[in-house]
């Protein structure tokens, strides 16, 4: 692109022919076809011109109502001149709409049609005169055939006319759409023309609208042109941009209804090498039978230079080829973008072939730039250049130049705000301020309106004259004198704003309806209040206020009176008092600076004052615009021999800025003159009227109403010559370098690159990138790839072309304009990146660079990858280091793109480089760093956190290399900080202070200073949230200084009971003093307060020998040591006070009672363990007369041996103790000297908390948890020291309480608590626990039953299982029978027991040691398997003998024996049945005589038994004992005595046999075995004696 040129002259206003003003350019407008046309014979025919002809849509001689025009209806036209006098008809037939040729016949359409044709195939390059002659030839016998047509139609077209007007309201209807615009889209500086057909009765009122705002061409000329023509409305927009890319509505409004239609238009940029000054394309054909104008402005005028008063023309040429006189092109003249009418100050003129504008009387006013728009059916040229106006000479020496731009705002009927801006020059001191004058129209008069100076460049005038018009100019005034007045403004009027829009006629539009109302008397009707009072304008010297009249006002005309109140009175003064104002408007002046007011209104008439309005806000009287800042630095360019390019930063924060004034000095001669009489807008300007080869600087200041700024720092010198390649060296910053590519997809590619090693004059403000497709190795042309310049270092080019290959180059642009650009890049082929690992991070800085440490920055990857980035790894090697000798610095990627990289070595050259990674891996390295070398420059400064005395935490930073173009850059984790409410920054000379607003958890973080324009000097500051904890405790001491405490105010109880209030200072000098308050009374020495401070020590106290309760409140040390204070509270009130007093009392009590005996330790218990409770107390100041006596409930507890005496120390000692120890225990110490008692309470909880700490004992001396087998299943058990009966214990089975059950039992025996598991599975398999509370945490004792535990205790219990089964089922005698049996001769005798067994045993009868027979003498039976019975019908001496049983099965034998023994005597007729228990004791029947009762029977149970399976071994020795126990009871229970003298009815023997068995039930349950025993009771044993009598039939 070396042919374009910067983007600078292509946007600025004036630099050059390139210096274009795009907002005054627009396609020429098309000059009415008709007007050109000639009306009538050939007599005017000499007229071609027809410039004096006007069109008419009346269709009559006269002029008449609006009326609609039917759909079918042609409208015909009629020529008039200036006079209004009809001079022929007019038909426009090159319009090329249909609608003009219908009324031909066809022969004659055919004709046109065919001349039309003929016309426009001739050719474009003959002569003008053929042309015009052929033209003239068409005319006229177009205007014959149109002439023949309207004699035939004129008739029709009258009568409906008539018919029209004689019934308009049957023919109104709303507006109607016919046709709608259509969307359209074109290319950038293409033009656009959106029409359409409307409709409607009466004739709609069409507005055109963008986004929904009203398009006004006057605002934007050139820009729009709007048509409306036959109900063909159009809008015309001329050299489209992006910003004309909208929606646009027409809307057509009539007194029947609004109806609107829509169209958009869509501006695209073309991308080819198009010159953009080649003519807008044409829309439509020229009515020129296609002609194409050119156009050429030569003979120039240039840069002119003039002085107020001064006359000055400036003029050019224009050629225009072809040239018809015919023709003529539209001239209008422009300034600053404003289209200019002739006036007494603009007079134009157009010769024909010279344009000539003259200012007829030169003021500041016309400084500006010129612009010549020259607009052809073919487009338009225009030219400008720039008009200076300098200052008259001064009336007075030293007096300011005059104000300009004098303009009236708001005017009402007796008020008008006018304004100004201030002069350039201000005679060499400052100026006090400004005179209004007023001057009547009609008059030469002037009045002046304000007695003393305004500085504000704005001032409302009062007291003018309702309906008459005035003008106004402006005088400055400064210690020198007056300056020349400004220009007078345009003529205003003083009247109602209503008025004069309605005079204007543009107050609403035409709705077809005139409405004619008669306003009734309304005489003594009071106007009500005003409404929306407000202030819209305050300063020092004055208050403008404004509201609506009220909506009630009566028939006359209603004034106003405005009152004043001073805020936080009630006192409403009246300020108008002697004239009311008529205008809704009022200033108020002589208002107190500074204080702040509230205004209301109230409305008057003949009837009388109404009601006050609502009152304003509170305003306070002083400026609220403030002047802006000085701008910024100010950078000088060489344009020409005689101009320089000036730009600066524009002022900072700048409210209602009118512009600036910019202002040179040949350097060292200190004299300034202004470049510029009229404030120019933005921040660049061409100062032009400089000596060549003369050094200037140049300073620039901003202005707006409140007044001129500061001016800004002097430029650096700049030599005044022609550029050449750009302007003054350095000026534009060097081209950038390193362009790399971050991301390409199937249409664009993101760049990046470098910052070029040099700025230039100022700072970078931007970048331009162009692009080139390269072609089989050839590059092609260069295109711009961004408009408006970027500023950050990459950028998407965007609308490339997929798989082509291209090549980019990139400018930096600052203030001083667009440096060259850089080397073209290497060539990058477009095609989509598809890697699933992101691409390279870019834009590595470094910053803080020390001999140890640096920090590294950088900016994500563009591109991705398949996942987004989550972390980045940071590689580091030596400058002269080989490929391999890279190393990663993090091992663990970082989030954060930034590192603080430390460990280096001092004066070693580093490179680096950075890597990102995401889900699918890391990804391409970055563009590796420039070298660094690890090296502290001299006079590095870090950054100093500081806490003032006011407790404000500040940041501060110094730099000793600062530039005048250094700034200081403070960021917050590496990001530039914007936001000024957590942080203020303030800089002086070379230091800049960060100060925390409201320092919080917010602020935690890393804040890092940068200084500009310096060799990266930086530095870092590391606030963690113990540093800001740290911090704010120092900035709290420092707001509030206080005297550092050791301790607090604390009280404590002294001897007998004193109350010490104290407290400790850290550090106190001799001066300090100290109040003692209580309940805000202040404490003195006495009786009562005993005070005492020592200074060395620092400890203040108060002593008081009690508390009484009027002593309840709060008790204050105040301390004072200079300008330090401090003070400390206690609160001793409610329980807290009371506990104290009670406290008091109590070692008031105690010293006493220490007098005589007395408990050093009071009564309390231990546990030993033993587990035996022992109570103990300690006792002190004893002697042999001192009695101890102890105490349960009461009662005196006798000595014995369990009381002790030995050291001082009391003791009780219970052993084995249980709930009826429980109790309240009471040791009494008493002699002479007094009595002292100390008692502990063992009930309720004391008991149950002396429980759990035996409890705790017995579980700690509990054995590990150990398995054993038994013929029911698997036992586990352990054994304590001591098993107390109120131990509670849970056994647990994998962690959870065991539920029991029959099959899992759970008891203790002795001191052995076990848990009993029946037929045991493998379900049973796990970890079982006893867990023994003692209200604590308590003790758990844990067994494993599984693995080869669980084995061999299954294969235990089912050997033992067998055994017992074997023993259970073998064959045996259940019950015992008698070693001897006596009896008498003669008497039947029966013996029975019980045989069990299974399967059922043999049973065998021996007599002495001979088996015996069954016979009738002795009968032998055994019946169901379980009786056996011995019966002797008589017994005779020879059956006595030993008799046996033997029993006998497959699993053993058992036997019983017997001796029988007969003795001689009575026969007895009864029969007597003895029965024996299981232990062979005989028990008798009731029926029983009372002398057989008598006789003893002695048994001892012998019984040999021959068991066929082995014994169950006893578990430990306790059981063996406990069985052994149990069998001596049972022996001891074998001898019974017999009374057999009992009295008693004889029974039947049945009925014996059953009293004898419910007997013996009833002896045999009562020697059951307990349930929680270890071995099961044996089954009973029954044995029956009967003795029959003898048969004395």
């Amino acid at each position: 692109m070396s042919g374009s040129i910067p983007f600078y002259q292509k946007h600025h206003r004036h630099y050059d022919r390139g210096y274009r003003s795009r907002e005054t350019e627009s396609k020429m407008s098309q000059y009415q076809s008709s007007s050109r046309y000639l009306a009538g014979s050939s007599t005017s025919a000499s007229s071609s011109k027809s410039r004096g002809l006007k069109l008419s849509s009346h269709s009559g001689l006269e002029e008449s109502r609006l009326s609609p025009i039917p759909k079918r209806a042609k409208p015909t036209y009629l020529a008039v001149d200036k006079e209004n006098q009809i001079i022929g008809y007019v038909v426009p037939i090159f319009r090329g709409s249909q609608e003009f040729a219908t009324g031909f016949s066809d022969t004659e359409e055919a004709r046109v049609r065919d001349t039309a044709a003929h016309m426009a195939r001739r050719n474009l390059f003959t002569s003008g005169l053929e042309m015009e002659r052929s033209e003239q030839f068409s005319r006229t016998e177009a205007m014959r055939e149109s002439a023949e047509r309207i004699s035939l139609n004129k008739r029709i077209h009258e009568h409906e006319e008539h018919f029209k007007r004689m019934n308009e309201d049957s023919l109104m209807h709303a507006p109607e759409f016919v046709i709608k615009p259509r969307s359209h889209t074109v290319w950038e500086k293409q033009c656009v023309r959106l029409h359409c057909t409307v409709s409607g009765w009466p004739d709609p009122r069409v507005i055109w609208y963008k986004n929904n705002v009203t398009i006004d061409p006057m605002a934007n000329p050139g820009k729009y042109k709007l048509e409306s023509r036959y109900s063909v409305h159009s809008l015309e927009i001329n050299r489209c941009d992006f910003d004309d890319t909208a929606q646009y509505r027409v809307s057509a409004m009539n007194s029947k209804g609004e109806l609107s239609a829509y169209a958009s238009v869509v501006v695209k940029r073309f991308k080819g090498e198009v010159d953009e000054f080649l003519p807008a394309p044409r829309h439509g054909p020229v009515s020129e039978y296609g002609i194409t104008f050119q156009t050429h402005i030569v003979d120039k005028f240039g840069v002119s230079f003039g002085r107020e008063g001064e006359t000055m023309s400036l003029g050019c040429t224009v050629i225009i080829y072809p040239a018809l006189h015919r023709y003529q092109p539209e001239i209008q003249w422009y300034r600053d973008d404003v289209l200019l009418s002739p006036s007494k100050w603009h007079h134009m003129h157009w010769s024909g072939d010279r344009a000539t504008l003259t200012l007829t009387h030169l003021n500041k006013e016309d400084e500006g730039l010129y612009t010549l728009r020259v607009t052809t059916k073919s487009g338009y040229e225009t030219y400008s250049a720039y008009v200076f106006v300098r200052d008259s000479d001064a009336e007075v020496e030293g007096a300011p130049g005059a104000p300009l731009d004098v303009r009236c705002l708001d005017a009402n009927k007796d008020y008008i705000i006018v304004t100004w801006k201030q002069p350039s020059v201000d005679g060499g001191s400052s100026i006090l301020g400004y005179f209004v004058d007023r001057c009547e129209v009609g008059t030469t008069h002037w009045i002046q309106c304000n007695d003393t100076p305004v500085k504000f460049a704005r001032f409302p005038v009062t007291g003018l004259v309702e309906g008459r018009s005035y003008i106004f100019r402006v005088r400055a005034v400064n210690k020198s004198g007056m300056s020349r007045p400004s220009r007078v403004s345009e003529p205003v009027a003083a009247m109602d704003p209503a008025d004069r829009a309605r005079m204007r006629g543009t107050s609403a539009p035409w709705t077809g309806q005139i409405i004619v109302t008669e306003e009734e008397p309304a005489e003594g009707v009071v106007p009500g209040r005003p409404l929306e009072l407000e202030v819209t304008e305050a300063t020092k010297n004055y208050v403008v206020l404004s509201w609506k009249p009220p909506g009630e006002k009566g028939l006359e005309g209603v004034m106003y009176y405005v009152e004043k109140c001073v805020s936080g009175t009630d006192s409403w003064q009246r300020v108008n008092t002697e004239i009311p104002v008529k205008s809704p408007r009022f200033a108020l002046f002589d208002l107190a600076e500074g204080k702040s007011y509230s205004f209301r209104v109230r409305c008057c008439n003949s009837a009388g004052v109404g009601e006050p309005s609502d009152p304003t806000e509170a305003t306070t009287v002083g400026d609220k615009l403030d002047i802006p800042s000085a701008p910024g630095k100010v950078v000088p360019t060489r344009n020409t021999d005689t101009s320089v390019v000036v730009s600066w930063e524009a002022s900072r924060d700048a409210k209602e800025l009118v512009g600036y004034y910019i202002e040179a000095s040949v350097v060292g001669s200190n004299e300034w003159e202004p470049c510029n009489n009229k404030p120019v807008k933005g921040s660049r300007f061409i100062c032009h009227g400089l000596v060549t080869g003369e050094k200037y600087v140049l300073r620039v200041r901003a202005v707006n109403a409140a007044g001129l700024s500061q001016f800004s720092q002097e430029s650096e010198p700049v030599e005044v010559k022609a550029a050449i390649g750009g302007g003054i060296p350095h000026a534009s910053p060097a081209p950038p370098y390193g362009i790399t590519i971050l991301e390409c997809v199937r249409d664009s590619m993101v760049l990046a690159w470098k910052q070029p090693t040099f700025i230039g004059g100022a700072d970078i403000t931007g970048y331009f990138v162009d692009y080139r497709e390269v072609i089989d190795g050839v590059p092609g042309k260069w295109h711009e790839a961004n408009i408006k310049a970027v500023s950050e270092r990459a950028y998407r080019v965007s609308d490339l072309k997929e798989n082509r290959k291209y090549q980019f180059q990139v400018r930096a642009a600052n203030m001083a304009g667009v440096g060259i650009p850089s080397l073209p890049s290497e060539t990058f082929l477009c095609e989509e990146w598809t890697i699933a690992v992101p691409g390279p991070p870019h834009d590595l800085q470094i910053r803080e660079v020390r001999s140890d440490s640096l920090a590294l920055l950088w900016k994500p990857p563009v591109y991705q990858g398949r996942d987004p980035v989550n972390g980045f790894y940071v590689d580091i090697k030596e400058a002269d280091a080989p490929e391999e000798a890279w190393r990663g610095v993090n091992n663990k990627a970082t989030e954060k793109p930034y590192i603080k990289i430390k460990n280096l070595k001092e004066g070693e050259v580093y490179v680096f480089r950075v890597r990102a990674q995401n889900k699918a891996g890391v990804g391409k390295t970055s563009d590796v760093t420039e070298p660094v070398p690890a090296l502290t420059k001299p006079g590095t400064k870090e950054i100093v956190v500081d806490v003032d005395d006011d407790g404000v935490i500040s940041l501060n930073f110094e730099c000793c290399d600062l530039t005048p173009d250094s700034k200081f850059v403070w960021s917050k984790n590496y990001e530039e900080i914007t936001d000024v409410s957590r942080l203020s920054m303030e800089t002086k000379g070379n230091k800049s202070k960060a100060v925390f607003n409201t320092p919080g958890e917010e602020d935690i973080g890393i804040y890092s200073c940068l200084v500009t324009h310096t060799d990266g000097v930086s530095s870092s500051y590391n606030l963690s949230e113990e540093e800001l904890k740290r911090l704010l405790e120092i900035s709290h001491d420092h707001k509030f200084p206080i005297i550092p405490l050791k301790s607090e105010l604390a009280v404590e109880l002294l001897e007998k009971g004193r109350v010490r209030f104290w407290l400790q200072a850290e550090k106190i000098s001799a001066n300090g003093k100290v109040d003692y308050v209580f309940n805000d009374n202040v404490l003195s020495q006495g009786e009562k307060y005993k005070m005492n401070f020592d200074k060395n020590t620092g400890i203040i106290e108060m002593i008081m020998e009690s508390l009484t309760p009027a002593d309840e409140g709060t008790f204050t040390f105040q301390m004072q040591d200079g300008k330090a204070t401090n003070q400390s509270s206690l609160v001793l009130i409610g329980d807290v006070f009371k506990g104290l007093q009670k406290e008091s009392e109590f070692q008031r009590k105690e010293w006493f009672r220490k007098q005589g005996p007395h408990f050093i330790e009071y009564l309390s218990y231990e546990v030993t363990p033993e587990c035996c409770v022992v109570l103990k107390c300690k006792v002190g100041n004893m002697k042999k007369e001192t009695s101890a006596l102890w105490y349960k409930d009461g009662r005196e507890i006798k000595a014995d041996e369990h009381l002790g005496f030995t050291e001082g120390v009391l003791k009780l000692e219970i052993a084995q103790i249980s709930k009826k120890d429980s109790g309240v225990y009471e040791v009494v110490l008493k002699d002479d000297r007094g009595k002292d008692t100390s008692s502990l309470n063992l009930t309720d909880q004391g008991f149950k908390d002396l429980m759990n700490e035996v409890f705790s004992f017995i579980a700690n001396s509990s054995t590990p948890l150990k398995i054993t087998s038994t013929d029911e299943g698997i036992r586990l058990y352990t054994f304590v020291n001591y098993y107390n009966d109120l131990l509670q214990v849970t056994w647990q089975y994998k962690d959870s309480a065991i539920s029991f059950s029959d099959r899992i039992k759970s008891g203790v025996v002795g001191e052995q608590l076990w848990l009993q598991i029946s037929e045991p599975t493998e379900k049973d398999m796990g970890k079982y626990a006893i867990e023994f509370h003692d209200g604590k945490g308590g003790l758990k004792r844990t067994v494993e039953l599984s693995g080869k535990a669980f084995d061999d205790a299954f294969a235990e219990f089912q050997r033992l299982k067998a055994a017992a089964i074997a023993e259970r089922n073998r064959a045996r005698v259940a019950g015992g029978l008698p070693d001897v049996v006596t009896i008498q001769e003669g008497k039947a005798l029966n013996l029975t027991c019980n045989i069990s067994g299974d399967p059922v045993p043999e049973v065998t009868w021996l007599k002495n040691d001979r088996e015996i027979a069954s016979d009738d003498h002795c009968i032998l039976k055994f019946g169901s398997g379980k009786f056996a019975s011995f019966t002797i019908t008589a017994v005779t001496t020879s059956d006595s003998g030993k008799y046996s049983i033997l029993v006998k099965n497959k699993y053993g034998t058992e036997s019983g024996d017997f001796t029988l023994e007969i003795t001689e005597g009575t026969p007895d007729l009864g029969v007597t049945s003895y029965w024996t228990d299981a232990e062979g004791n005989v028990v008798f029947g009731p029926n029983t005589p009372k002398e057989k009762m008598k006789t003893t029977v002695t048994g001892t149970k012998m019984q040999r038994r021959k068991e066929s399976g082995a014994k169950t071994p006893p578990v430990e020795k306790e059981e063996d004992n406990k069985e052994s126990k149990s069998k001596e009871t049972g022996k001891q229970k074998n001898e019974i005595t017999i009374d057999a003298a009992a009295a008693g009815p004889k029974s039947s023997d049945s009925e014996q046999k059953e009293d004898a068995k419910k007997d013996l039930a009833d002896q045999s349950e009562a020697h059951k075995q307990p349930a929680d025993t270890v071995g099961e009771p044996e089954p009973e044993a029954e044995t029956s004696y009967e003795t029959q009598p003898e048969n004395t039939e």
